[in-house]
């Protein structure tokens, strides 16, 4: 009997021993993980969680702001009357022959395209960002607000370059507007959501992370995007990116898709960048950017070694342009441009860029290195025009070296290059598998040094290479279009 009563009490406290102890590790745990998320935290004052509770706050505040974007466009003969005839037929449809003999030539009649985007308020006199591809040619744009009221909208003003357009409605009701963020400021890693009218359903609210900045996706000279897997489809194209401030940081651009659906990977124009593009198109409907008149290229890890740059940064000069600003000042080609106004210069775009945001006529300091030395410049920058294109002829012409053959340049082969030097040896051919082609030397290069001596004539090229030995190695200077190459040859 009491065999049994000990059998039954220890079949009852195994389990409460075992809950009790689970409820004790538990409790470690919790502890454990709140001591890591408060280390995490004080670390971190700004981020006092790690996954935002709820997203609402932030569409509720910014949602008002956004506007559903809808354009028409007349395309002039665009069809004709019964085309829909034509369809399982094609040129034997027997129902155009029927229209034809009855009614003579099938008419054409014009008809509309329709394109679906996004954009934001910026200020309530009803001033609407959105992208340049959503409104450009459109004849009629018309914009929807959250509440349902629709209005017509008019272009002010659009920039193709960075795809940055301006329109406003019209009406004299107070709209309200987006506030503004710092996309400088804004981290990857960091929660960001975009609001829009994807495939046309509009005010779609979507979340996801800052997953790069600084993104180059060639789409134009000034690409810089944010890169966000905040899904972003066809329709939220010049809708806001923004932050859990509610202040938005970019504008939603463009995504990398093969099926046109999203995929986790959208560009947003970052704000800063924007600003000035808009507050210009407000003022003027135009975009005015500073013209330096050089061109430039990134320095690879030879040319840098090869200047004495050596952090490896900055802009290498190929070319300057007579009578243009950087001509005045004393600006030489194989310059390197290490800084403008005291801020250090990345690269070539991030030089074109500083430089375009430059107000026209204003003075800046760039320094640059030359032979090794820092010099510096007082530059006075000019209004920027469409950029002059190099023609890369070439003539063909006698010598040979190291595997190529060469020719003195004469100022008509220098002005059919499209290039300042008048001086220098033209590579014509290179022979296959030879000490040049290894090198990467290429038809057209001008050699303009032999381990940093000038290279004015064929003569000068010769006297050089008698003084290598078979087996050593000589650094080639050599410009290529617009561009500079440091190439090093073994003999």
């Amino acid at each position: 009997m009491n065999s049994n009563k000990q059998d039954k009490t220890s079949a009852w406290r195994l389990p409460v021993v075992a809950a009790v102890l689970v409820s004790i590790l538990a409790g470690i745990f919790l502890a454990a993980d709140f001591n890591i998320t408060q280390n995490i935290s004080a670390s971190n004052p700004s981020s006092t969680v790690l996954v935002p509770a709820s997203f609402t706050d932030v569409a509720m505040a910014v949602s008002p702001a956004v506007v559903n974007v809808r354009t028409e466009k007349i395309i002039k003969g665009g069809g004709p009357v019964f085309r829909h005839f034509q369809n399982p037929f094609g040129r034997e449809d027997p129902f155009h022959d029927f229209f034809e003999r009855f009614f003579g030539d099938i008419p054409r009649r014009d008809f509309k395209q329709r394109s679906l985007g996004s954009g934001f308020f910026i200020d309530k006199e009803g001033y609407i960002v959105t992208n340049n591809h959503v409104i450009e040619n459109a004849d009629k744009i018309k914009v929807k607000l959250k509440n349902g009221k629709e209005y017509g909208a008019e272009i002010v003003g659009r920039d193709a370059k960075t795809d940055i357009a301006l329109i406003k409605v019209k009406s004299r009701q107070e709209f309200r507007a987006v506030k503004w963020g710092d996309s400088d400021a804004l981290k990857v890693g960091e929660w960001v959501v975009a609001i829009g009218s994807p495939f046309g359903l509009e005010h779609t609210v979507t979340a996801g992370i800052v997953s790069a900045k600084g993104r180059v996706i060639g789409s134009g000279p000034y690409d810089n995007f944010i890169q966000t897997d905040a899904s972003i489809n066809p329709g939220n194209s010049g809708g806001p990116l923004i932050n859990m401030k509610g202040e938005i940081i970019g504008i939603n651009t463009a995504i990398v898709s093969r099926s046109g659906g999203n995929v986790g990977i959208g560009f947003a124009i970052p704000i800063n960048l924007a600003r000035g593009i808009i507050e210009q198109l407000k003022a003027s409907g135009t975009v005015t950017r500073g013209w330096l008149g050089v061109g430039i290229q990134n320095l690879t890890p030879e040319l840098a070694e090869y200047y004495g740059v050596k952090d490896g940064k900055g802009a290498l000069v190929g070319e300057v342009f007579e009578g243009n600003p950087a001509d005045k000042a004393g600006i030489k080609p194989k310059d390197v441009i290490i800084e403008v106004n005291g801020d250090k210069i990345e690269d070539s775009r991030d030089l074109s860029q500083k430089i375009a945001e430059v107000r026209v006529g204003k003075k800046i300091t760039i320094k640059v290195v030359r032979g090794g030395k820092e010099h510096t410049f007082r530059v006075g920058i000019a209004k920027r025009t469409e950029d002059k294109e190099s023609l890369a002829l070439r003539q063909p012409m006698e010598e040979t070296g190291l595997g190529m053959t060469l020719s003195t340049l004469t100022r008509e082969l220098a002005r059919r290059l499209n290039i300042s030097e008048t001086e220098g040896v033209v590579v014509v051919s290179v022979e296959q598998d030879g000490p040049a082609d290894k090198a990467d030397v290429q038809e057209g290069d001008l050699i303009l040094e032999i381990d940093h001596k000038p290279i004015k004539t064929l003569e000068d090229y010769q006297s050089q290479i008698e003084k290598v030995k078979k087996g050593e190695t000589i650094s080639l200077l050599v410009k290529r279009s617009r561009g500079f190459l440091a190439l090093n040859i073994t003999k």
